[in-house]
Formats: C-alpha cells, sequence, structure tokens
C-alpha cells in the first residue's frame, strides 16, 4: 500500500499537485484498501485520510490500512470535513460531479480535476493484484468447464447464467456492476451472438446455435474478463470456418504482445489476419482494453492507440466476427503483459461441441 500512495504522489506531482482527494470507489480501494462510501484523502507525506459517513465508518477502520478514519455527515458534511484539511494545498481529485467542484473550487484554489494520477498509477499492476487476478481468471475457467457440462438444448440463455451466478457466488467472485448492461454475464446463443453486448434473454438453445459466453466477474475488487464460444450440435461449413479464423486472429494478437509494442500493433495483428479472410467488416469492435478494479481501464487496445504496453499491464486480447441473424465468434483472455505474455485462462479454445 505505501508503494502505491508513493506512485499516487509521484504522478500527482507530474500535475503540480501534493495532495490527491478521490471520490471514486475504485480510486479509493486503491489508495486505501476500503471499498464504500467516502472520500479518500491522501497528502504529499503520506498521511492517508477517509472521511466517511457513520454507517461506513466501522467497515472503514476495519478494512482500510494505516489510515485515518473521520467520521461526518452525508453530503455537505463530508465536504466541510474534507475542506478543512487541505484548504491551502495543491489538490487533484477524481471528482466527476460539477456541483461538488464548484463547491470546492470556491474553498481550495489550487484544485483541479484529473484521474491522471489515479490511472497512471492503477494502469501497472503489483504483485498482490497480479495473484489476484490469476485467481479470478481460476475461477472463470471453472465457470466454463460449467458450461461445457451444463449448457444444453432447450436450455434458456437465463437459466445457465443463473447456474454460472451461483457458482461464481459461491466462490466469492460477483457481479461487476457494468453500469451498460443489465446482466453479470453474457450468455448470447445463435443471433443473439452477433450482438457482442448483447443482453441475456429467455431465448432457449437450439441445435446448430454458436453460444457466446463472456464471463466478466468481481473477485477482492478485480475484475477479470474472458470469453468462450461453445457450439451445440453441428454447425454450418461458414461458421466453422469463422471459428478458426478467430481463434488464429487471437494467436497472432497474443504472440504480439510484450513491453515496449505499441496497442494499435495487437490490434494489427488480429484485424489484418481476419481482414485477409475476407471478413473484416464482421469485427466490428477493438481488440481489448485494460483490466483491473474496473471493468474497462487503461489501456485501450485499438487502432487508434499509441500507448506502448509496459510490463505487468493487465490487458485482454479479445477479436470476434458478428454475422448479424446468424451467429457470433469471439474469444477472449485476460493476460499479464511480460517478455512471454502471462495468459491468465487455461481453458482450451478449440471449438467444444456439446
Amino acid at each position: 500500500m505505501n508503494q502505491r500512495r508513493k506512485n499516487l504522489l509521484k504522478y500527482a506531482k507530474e500535475i503540480d499537485c501534493d495532495t490527491l482527494v478521490t471520490f471514486e470507489p475504485e480510486n479509493l480501494f486503491y489508495m486505501t484498501g476500503f471499498w464504500g462510501e467516502a472520500i479518500g484523502l491522501l497528502e504529499k507525506n503520506g498521511k492517508t485520510t477517509i472521511i466517511a459517513p457513520e454507517l461506513e465508518v466501522g467497515r472503514a477502520k476495519e478494512e482500510s490500512e494505516d489510515c485515518d478514519v473521520i467520521t461526518a455527515e452525508r453530503g455537505t458534511g463530508l465536504i466541510s470535513s474534507l475542506i478543512e484539511k487541505i484548504k491551502k494545498n495543491n489538490v487533484c481529485t477524481d471528482c466527476q460531479n460539477y456541483p461538488i467542484m464548484m463547491s470546492l473550487k470556491k474553498s481550495i484554489p489550487k484544485i483541479k480535476s484529473s484521474t491522471e494520477p489515479f490511472y497512471d498509477s492503477r494502469i501497472i499492476k503489483d504483485e498482490k493484484e497480479i495473484q489476484i487476478l490469476k485467481k479470478a481468471s481460476k475461477i472463470i475457467d471453472e465457470m466454463f468447464q460449467l458450461c461445457s457440462k451444463k449448457m444444453k438444448i432447450g436450455q434458456k440463455e437465463s437459466e445457465l447464467q443463473t447456474i454460472l451466478m451461483t457458482y461464481a457466488m459461491e466462490q466469492e467472485m460477483f457481479d461487476t456492476g457494468y453500469k451498460s448492461t443489465l446482466n453479470p454475464l453474457i450468455i448470447a446463443g445463435g443471433p443473439n451472438g452477433a450482438l457482442p453486448h448483447a443482453q441475456v434473454t429467455q431465448r432457449k438453445f437450439k441445435k446448430g446455435d454458436l453460444v457466446v459466453a463472456d464471463l466478466t466477474l468481481r473477485y477482492k475488487g478485480y475484475v477479470s474478463d474472458a470469453t468462450r464460444t461453445f457450439v451445440l450440435g453441428k454447425i454450418s461449413s461458414q461458421a466453422n470456418e469463422a471459428y478458426e479464423i478467430v481463434k488464429e486472429s487471437q494467436k497472432l494478437g497474443l504472440k504480439a504482445v510484450k513491453p515496449g509494442v505499441c496497442c494499435k500493433d495487437i490490434d494489427l495483428a488480429c484485424r489484418k489476419y481476419i481482414e485477409e479472410k475476407n471478413y473484416g467488416q464482421y469485427f466490428i469492435h477493438s481488440t481489448g482494453h485494460g483490466i483491473g478494479l474496473e471493468v474497462h481501464e487503461l489501456p485501450c487496445i485499438s487502432y487508434r492507440s499509441d500507448t506502448k504496453l509496459k510490463e505487468n499491464m493487465a490487458i485482454t486480447v479479445e477479436p470476434g466476427i458478428y454475422i448479424e441473424n446468424k451467429f457470433g465468434i469471439r474469444i477472449e483472455d485476460s493476460l499479464i503483459v511480460k517478455d512471454k505474455p502471462l495468459v491468465m485462462h487455461k481453458f482450451t479454445k478449440d471449438l467444444v461441441t456439446i
């Protein structure tokens, strides 16, 4: 935790700030070890304070590491307590709430809104974070094994999701709370699979379906993300061809991952192969993204990104082919950037026929 705080202050200094204030639970957790409703404060001497409403104070004291915990009334009380401690400091905050920022600026002239110190620190994972991500990925692999045993013709997408989430929660793995979906998982059979971010429905699996199972779940705060595509019975020659293309594309993408490589070159390694096979128009999203305390973090593995990979970044590589009203295919792994990337998912990428 001390090293994290040193990193946070180092990046704060780069934008001429000596104090960090976080309102976001992910950044609060990263800074303090506590995930909850509170404000986190990191001062230039390393002193770390949590300002929390009374209902959160007990847990904040129990879960945080080397923090002072101050009780304050919800709302304006929290803000008043914060201002009293930092009104003379050069402050950077991740606050995205306009009224709160305007209130803070009245009392703290040297305050700026920026997420850069937080994301610049979080983008490189420490050994503790890597071990948590590896464990999360192992649980997801077990869930893919469960898919191969429990998935069947006539079963609803929602029924399979229930089976998988029951197992996940038994392993202390939970929904990410990702705002852009109403479901914890993506379970998409047949034509639903052509929607990369399909919602889970009551549709029943049919013979000949390809089924996309995208399992994105949180373990001890950290998100692992992986996808496999299964088949129920015999599929068309086009679907089989497309699957093998995605499989090879993902293999090429993983092979390209190493420190110093531009993110856009990982995207190109996957995309070029799919385009060469005349399926380029059906690969409709970027190749991957960073993972950590959020589902989608930096870096972005996109043709637009000039960011260079660094050792111990955590990313996904997930090419796909989506043919409207027919099927979708995606193969995705979470991995840690190394000279030889640490691919955290071991479940087979051969086509599993059920």
